[in-house]
Parts: C-alpha cells; structure tokens; sequence
C-alpha cells in the first residue's frame, strides 16, 4: 500500500487525504498533548537556571532563577565564591505591594532584573514604573532620576539625551532640568532620528564619549525618501500610520550627517565629509538594541572616535577617525568583499586602541572570520591576530595594557561547528589559550572588568551546568546545575541533532529532529519542515538547552516528525557558506531542505517522505510558500506567515545587502524576479495558508497581498487568514498556532482536528 502512494501525484495523494478526513478526526487528548509541550508549561517543570544575568562593578553575579521556592533572584561574589539571596523575598514583596497597592507574589516577584546601586539600595522596574528600594528596612520609592523609554542616558548616569520636535535635548537626572542642544532639526530630516524603515523607536541614536561631556549622532535625511503606510482595523475612522520606508532600487534612501555635539556648550560640529548611506557592518539598522550608534568607538580621552562608513551595497567599509573639536575626518583602511562586508557574526568586532594607535578589525578575507591588527597611522595590516578553518563570533574585550583579547569562536574544537567557545589571545597572534573546557554549547556573559565570566554549557540534549570562571586561570566553580527530572517525568523528551550532507553532497549540514512521545516504529509518520533561511540566522538559533524550540515538539505530538537544519545560506560557518545564495533569495537553502528529509527518509522507514509540509514566519514565511512552488511534488502543504514574497516591497537595507542592488533590464526584467514569489504561482498544486498581520510594520502586508492578487489571477486555490491590528510577531498566538497546526493534521496527515481547540491561558 505505501508503495503505491509513492507511486501516485501528490494532487492525488491530496484527494485521499480530503477523502479520508471526514471519516476520521484526531482526538482532543492529541492537541491537550501537544500544548503540554510548550514553554509556558515546561520551563516551570525545570529547576536551577540561570536566566537575567548581570555582572556588577565589584565582580558579583546576579541573576534570576526557576527553584523549587518560585522565582528567586540571587547574588555570588566571584572571588569569594559566596553565594547568597539577593535580598528578602517576602519583605520586597510586601514593600512592593504597600507602594504598588497591587498584590505581589513572593514566589514571582513582577520584574526579570534588577541593579546594584549600594550595599543597601537595588532599583528595578514594575509595570513600567521605576523604584527604588532599600533592602535593609525594604521601604521602596518612586525613582525621580529614572531613565524613560525614550531617553539614552551618559556614561555617568548624570543626564539623558532626547528627542523634541525633530531636536536632541538634555534633561538632567538629578533636578529634571532640560537643556536644547540642537536647533535646525526639521520634519524628515532631524537629529538622531531612530528609523530604519523596517524597525522605529523613540530613542535617539547617539554615541556618549566616554568623560559624558561630548556626543557623536547623526542628521537623519529622508526628506526624498518614498512612503509606506498601514490602516488599523476599527469601528469608525481607522488609524493610518505613514513613515518613511526606502525600498530597493529608490533613487533616495536614509542618509546620515555625522555630527559632535558638544554638552557644556551646546555646539554642533559637523564632520568633513559627505553624509553616509544609512548603513551598518553588521546589523540592518544603525542602532544597537539599547539606542546606541553602531560602528562607533571613542577614544579613551574623548577627543576622538573611530568610526566605520560602509557603501549602499554593503560590500565596502571605511575605518576612519574624526576630531572630535573640529570635525576633521581621516580615512584609515578600507576593505571591499565580492557579496557582502561585515566586521563580526555575533556582533561588531573591530576595536580602536588609542593608546597604542591600532585597530583590531575583523574580516572574512580569507573565507573564515578573523582577527588583524591594523596600524592605525598607515592602514597596514601589522599581522593576522587568529587563523585557520574556523571563525571568530564575537570581540568581547580588549586590554590595551597588556594588550589580551577575548573573544567567542567556533569551528575550532571539532563536532558540531555550530557550539560557542570562549578564547583569549594576544594581539600578536601569540598564546591561544582555551578558557571554556567542555564539547558543548557555551553561553557567555563577561564581567564588566573582563577578569570573569559566567559560562553556561549545555547542548540541545543535555541540560545546563552554569559556572563562574576566570579569564586568566583554569579555575571555576559552579553556579547552578539545571534539574530537569520533574520534567522528564511527564514524558518530556529532547529533540534529536542529526548530520546530513547538503545538496551537492559537500557539506555537513546539522540539524534536530523531533518525533512524538509515544512514538511507534512500526508506524509511518508524515514530515512538517520547520524553517527560517536567513541569512542573518538560521533556523535553529542556540544550541543551548531548551525546554521547548517553539512549538516543534508540540506539533510533533499530534503524529509528526517535525525536522529542522540550517542550510547553506546561513551564519556562523564559512565566509562562502554563508553567501551561498547571495544575489539569489530565490533559493533560501530550499534544496537542502529537500536534501536532508531524503536522506533522512532513507535511513529512517518511519520517515514518510512522500508527506511532506513546511511552515515559517517572516523570511520563512517567504521561504515556504518559495519551497512549495518550486518543490510542487515534494512539498505538499505549506503554512507561510508574514513573508516578504518580494524584497522590492521590503526594506532596502536588507534587500541590497543580500540579493544586491536593483537592476532593471531593457526587457522589463529585473534581477530580483529569481526571489519574487508572485512570479511563480502557477507552480501551486498543493494546499497553501497564507497569513500576515494587517498592521505590519516589519514586512507589510502588501508583500503577502500581491502574491494573493497573482493566485486570484491566475485562479488557483488557497487559504489565507489576514490577522487585524497585529504587527510581526503573531507567529505563536494561540490563534494562528492553533491554525497551522489544523492545516496540517487536515491535509497532511488527512484527519478532521478538534473543532476551535482551545488553549490553557
């Protein structure tokens, strides 16, 4: 019998299914089964993490814990190894309550974090409301210093920057008093402006110097700059939202004047040189998450700051240094790559030593991410700092005395290429040391003097042990040791990693698997291909232990085996891995996909490949819908959420860095037609889903629509579920998630779910 399904079209397989369904439904306990297995109900079955984790001045830990009492929040000196409560849980409860007028629960106290601000004294945030509290006679204040969402404070916590009427303002923290510090910041083209296109904030974008009397920022110019704009949902008049959005191939897209400011006096000293693309080395904004500017690094006397410019197309990055008196600008080295330029994986990873006037700059010259030292008065590479098959993640820390790196790396150890390590090394290239022992995953936070380092290791199988270690010494101990038993003890099972090879058969493509609790070999199950193609992540994210990967598991509970990789295409890897399908979206690492379920239906007979869907979110949402129309007797039902179908109606950050610039041919033709999924409808034979939310301002809705309006035209049959008033992230809103998993017990596995199931809130 299954040899003859795998002899028949897919359509047909298809037509069994829908025939079946209404002979059969699967039961409710499935779904009741299914949703068991998602975080909200497993991370509280797990004892001893380590989550929310902070280092203080004086080389203590604090962090937030899931213990047998409740949430607990803890503190450990790193140099006494004393470990103790951070304070009196009941009593800041209590004192919380008398100030909230709220009740507050000891066992989850409302707030993840929390700052040191004396022996005594911790401040921490509560329904967005700032506190502080003395944990000695636990009475609790309103905080009147208090950071607000829109402010960027200095480095001596004196004042905060932001935004009025297009200008930059101080306020000091101490009084409230408020001081202009800009005056011709007009609409679309003001200081500090916090937008991307695809991503906005209140926050200005500015870089502090270190001494807090001096500011680096920028003139955000869009005032030729194309719209976008969305409609809320609502009785009555909607809410209409219009910003400035620049798509790939505008002729005018963000501009950045880079400009000092200084505090004391309120001056503004533009520097001597044209306005930059609003461009950075690393991300697709020029913020990082707390506001701060990118590519910035002041000199320790704050007379000067290192600054990298990158081109459109992102293929060149500029080093330079600015006066920070006068403005003067001095261009120091440039590098140019064939696809793509970027100066780290995790993060940014060059460094300007002022002190011995060098730079640290990281590059993939020679197809694997490392470090070089770089003269800073002639622009010549001094010597390569690390080398061989193998990538630098991340440039933690820097001793311009003794003149030791620390950085993160993978690839060097052997086994999965994907797991984190901890290095130091000298800036000569000189003493290599190893300073995270285990074959597994680390998770590291430094200290803030860069003397320790919590390090949490554990693998997609293999619960978390978290220690304190030295960055100078093997020594270490440890913090907490997960205990996972209350949750293996429901059934709970972790996901399986596996290796396959890619689709040429060159490279080892890495990957986890999830099949069901009470699996039956004997039994064949259909495949539901989880992905997310990047390029700037794959579909995995971590290889750290979790109790849940979205709902992968929970799906694989109805009678899946959900599989997931991360292809060609994607980070963390080689220089050539990751520009795999550069100028070519259309590809996504789709073939790998392919490739690796064959491989695995081939070793596994439970694997049953001839029923196959796909689902993802965002870039996978693209990348679902692209699987199913290019891989039509492969893939037979899709699930595609909030995809950008075509990077012409996305941002143009993105779109130019990955599949390049916008050509026009005389034809009518573009470049971008290999990745525009309207283009291809005609390929649909199986049964598509197709969702997004109306009020998307990351990926519009208008990019789901025209790939609707091309299967209305060319009269083809599928689903769609608009979402109103949601933004991006609907993914694993009980609706939707209940949505998806329907579909796929309808079509793929051909029984009737549970009618309107509902989840536990």
């Amino acid at each position: 019998m299954v040899s003859k399904i795998k002899s028949i079209s897919s359509s047909a397989v298809l037509a069994c299914l829908a025939f079946n369904a209404s002979a059969e439904s699967l039961s409710i306990e499935k779904y009741q089964q299914a949703e068991r297995k998602l975080a909200k109900h497993t991370e509280n079955l797990v004892f001893g993490t380590v989550e929310q984790a902070s280092w203080t001045e004086n080389n203590t830990l604090i962090y937030q814990s899931n213990t047998e009492q409740g949430t607990q929040f803890f503190s450990i000196d790193a140099v006494t190894k004393t470990k103790r409560l951070a304070f009196n849980h009941q009593k800041l409860a209590s004192a919380l309550a008398r100030i909230t007028e709220q009740e507050v629960n000891q066992e989850k106290l409302p707030f993840s974090r929390f700052d040191i601000i004396t022996n005594k004294l911790i401040s921490l945030k509560v329904d967005n409301e700032s506190y502080q509290c003395n944990i000695e006679n636990y009475l609790c204040k309103l905080s009147k210093d208090t950071i607000k969402s829109d402010e960027l404070a200095s480095p001596d916590g004196m004042q905060a920057v932001y935004i009025h009427e297009h200008n930059l303002w101080l306020r000091n923290l101490s009084n409230n008093t408020k001081k202009q510090l800009t005056h011709d910041g007009i609409q679309n083209y003001g200081y500090a402006t916090n937008n991307a296109g695809w991503v906005r904030g209140k926050k200005p974008v500015v870089k502090w110097s270190p001494d807090s009397k001096k500011l680096t920022t920028f003139k955000h110019d869009s005032r030729n700059v194309g719209e976008m704009g969305i409609v809320s949902t609502a009785v009555g008049h909607p809410k209409i939202d219009v910003w400035k959005y620049p798509l790939p191939g505008d002729e005018n897209i963000f501009k950045i004047q880079r400009v000092v400011i200084n505090i004391e006096q309120a001056s503004v000293v533009v520097l001597d040189m044209p306005a930059d693309d609003h461009r950075s080395t690393i991300t697709d904004h020029v913020a990082g998450r707390d506001g701060s500017l990118l590519d910035i690094d002041w000199s320790s006397d704050s007379r000067h700051f290192a600054f990298v410019s990158s081109t459109r197309d992102h293929k060149t990055a500029t080093l330079k240094i600015a006066d920070a008196l006068t403005g003067k600008v001095r261009t120091i080295f440039t590098e140019t790559a064939q696809s793509f330029f970027e100066s780290g994986v995790s993060s940014i990873s060059w460094k300007y030593l002022d002190k011995s006037n060098e730079f640290i700059w990281f590059s993939q010259r020679s197809n694997w991410g490392h470090l070089y030292l770089v003269n800073a008065e002639t622009g010549e590479i001094k010597n390569q700092i690390t080398k061989g098959d193998w990538t630098v993640l991340a440039l933690l820390n820097v001793n311009q005395e003794t003149g030791k790196l620390i950085f993160s790396g993978a690839g060097k150890e052997g086994g999965d290429p994907y797991f984190h390590y901890l290095y130091s090394i000298n800036k000569d290239g000189s003493d290599l040391t190893l300073l995270t022992p285990e074959k597994k995953h680390h998770r590291i936070t430094l200290s803030n003097d860069a003397k320790y380092f919590l390090d949490q290791v554990s693998t997609p199988n293999q619960p978390e042990t978290s220690f304190i270690r030295s960055t100078s010494s093997k020594s270490g101990f440890i913090v907490e040791q997960m205990d996972i038993n209350k949750l293996t003890a429901t059934g709970w099972q972790a996901p399986i990693p596996f290796i396959v090879k890619d689709r040429n058969n060159q490279h080892d493509i890495y990957g986890l698997m999830y099949k069901p609790s009470d699996f039956d070999a004997s039994k064949s199950y259909p495949v539901v291909n989880y992905l997310y193609p990047g390029p700037q992540v794959g579909s995995i994210r971590g290889r750290h232990f979790r109790t849940a990967r979205g709902d992968n598991q929970a799906i694989a509970e109805l009678g899946f085996i959900v599989i997931e990789i991360d292809a060609l295409g994607t980070p963390g890897r080689s220089k050539s891995f990751h520009e795999f399908y550069y100028q070519n979206m259309g590809d996504s690492g789709i073939p790998d996909q392919v490739a690796a379920i064959k491989q695995l239906a081939k070793k596994y007979h439970w694997i049953d490949s001839t029923r196959v869907g796909i689902w993802g979110h965002s870039g996978g949402g693209f990348a679902s819908t692209r699987a199913l129309l290019t891989y039509p007797d492969f893939y037979s039902v899709a699930v595609s959420q909030a995809g950008n179908h075509d990077n012409r109606n996305y941002a143009d950050e993105w779109g130019e860095k990955y599949h390049g610039v916008l050509v026009k041919n005389e034809d009518g033709t573009t470049n971008y037609d290999s990745q525009a999924n309207q283009l291809i409808v005609d390929n649909l034979k199986g049964k598509l889903l197709i969702a997004h939310g109306t009020t998307d301002t990351n990926v519009p809705p208008y990019n789901t629509l025209i790939v609707v309006e091309a299967l209305i035209a060319a009269n083809k049959d599928f689903d769609m579920l608009m979402l109103p008033n949601r933004g991006h992230g609907f993914a694993r809103e009980p609706y939707m998630m209940r949505k998806r998993w329907d579909y796929f017990v309808q079509h793929l596995m051909g029984l009737t779910p549970p009618k309107e199931f509902t989840f536990i809130k």
